[in-house]
């Protein structure tokens, strides 16, 4: 009795067929998975889009199924339209849920091919540049198509919509100026992704300020400081503003010192000193090096000793070693060598002061 009570219920049919479909549905799964690592093996970045998916494609497959059974089920069943609506915004998640993993996927594998943690990396990090933020736009703009969808399925959502359509005059405007930011900065980190003026590690002069680029997000870029500090900047503020960057074709800089001595100064035991400090600094990458007198005042000669090396950081310290072994130079060979001040007495007997 109990069995022809079950086997007569409306909901007979259609719960038979889901309990077939959707263990089909896991099979397929499994089945299709192992097949297509296997045919992507030797594609890593395919491969590990694959593989990311894995978790979102378990779920995507049963509720396809499920949607079938409900749709080929009577209209007129009772709390049919429920249950589909149900499994309809299921799967709308699902298939959100693979399209952002799918995307996450092929991102990794893309980079995992160009590694950015060597010392000529203006490739890699040209590829993660352009990966990170187009990824994260994709991803944006999916999450935002599956939520809509998702809304749309509602009545009262279609009806805020109608609504909303009815008066896109003035909201229109309202909403176009509330949302520039937003936009700009979207315009600006596709035209960053493209362009690329600058890319993660890059290392920047902004707003006075010397850092590396550590993060380029879908909305700002972190500048970490050379004292640990972060500096937040906007995406548009790099299409907008000047900035400078040291390591755009190339991380290879030319480092200038700066300073000043007497006309008592012979310069080419200078320039031999000079020879010899840049020899012997680690820093200096072999490519150039020279020491010329700049510019003249009536007191003192203003010397430059330019010198290469392969990074900024390198050739900041590469400066600091030169400034300091030439005054150490000047103070032991050549102290009188030192700026003075000439000055002479009513007798006419000159003096030599310090300056």
């Amino acid at each position: 009795m109990t069995l022809t009570l079950l086997t007569t219920h409306p909901w007979f049919g259609p719960f038979v067929a889901a309990l077939i479909a959707v263990p089909l549905a896991i099979a397929v799964h499994r089945i299709g998975r192992l097949l297509l690592l296997r045919l992507t093996r030797n594609a890593p970045t395919l491969h590990a889009m694959v593989d990311k998916v894995r978790p979102a494609a378990a779920w995507l497959l049963p509720l396809i199924a499920l949607s079938i059974v409900w749709q080929a089920a009577p209209d007129d069943l009772q709390a049919i339209a429920r249950v589909r609506h149900i499994t309809g915004v299921a799967l709308i998640a699902a298939v959100t849920w693979v399209a952002v993993r799918a995307i996450n996927g092929f991102a990794e594998g893309l980079l995992a091919k160009y590694p950015y943690d060597v010392a000529d990396n203006l490739r890699a990090r040209s590829v993660l540049t352009q990966t990170r933020v187009l990824s994260r736009t994709a991803i944006t703009m999916v999450i935002v198509a599956g939520a809509a969808m998702v809304l749309m399925t509602f009545p009262g959502a279609r009806q805020v919509g109608a609504s909303l359509l009815a008066s896109a005059g003035v909201i229109g405007i309202v909403g176009g100026l509330a949302a520039k930011p937003v936009f700009s900065n979207m315009i600006a980190g596709l035209q960053i992704a493209l362009a690329q003026p600058i890319r993660i590690d890059d290392v920047l002069v902004v707003e006075g300020e010397w850092g590396r680029v550590e993060e380029i997000t879908g909305t700002f870029v972190v500048l970490k400081i050379w004292d640990d500090r972060r500096l937040i900047l906007p995406l548009s503020y790099f299409i907008e503003k000047p900035f400078q960057n040291w390591t755009r074709h190339s991380a290879q800089l030319l480092g200038s010192v700066f300073f000043y001595v007497d006309y008592a100064m012979p310069i080419a035991p200078l320039r031999a000193e000079v020879e010899r400090l840049v020899k012997a600094a680690p820093d200096w990458d072999g490519r150039f090096f020279n020491l010329q007198v700049t510019d003249t005042t009536e007191r003192s000669m203003q010397l430059r000793v330019l010198a290469t090396a392969a990074s900024g950081p390198q050739a900041f310290d590469l400066r600091c070693s030169i400034r300091e072994g030439l005054i150490n130079y000047m103070q032991r060979e050549h102290p009188n060598a030192l700026p003075l001040l000439r000055m002479q007495d009513i007798a006419g007997t000159p003096h030599l002061t310090s300056i």
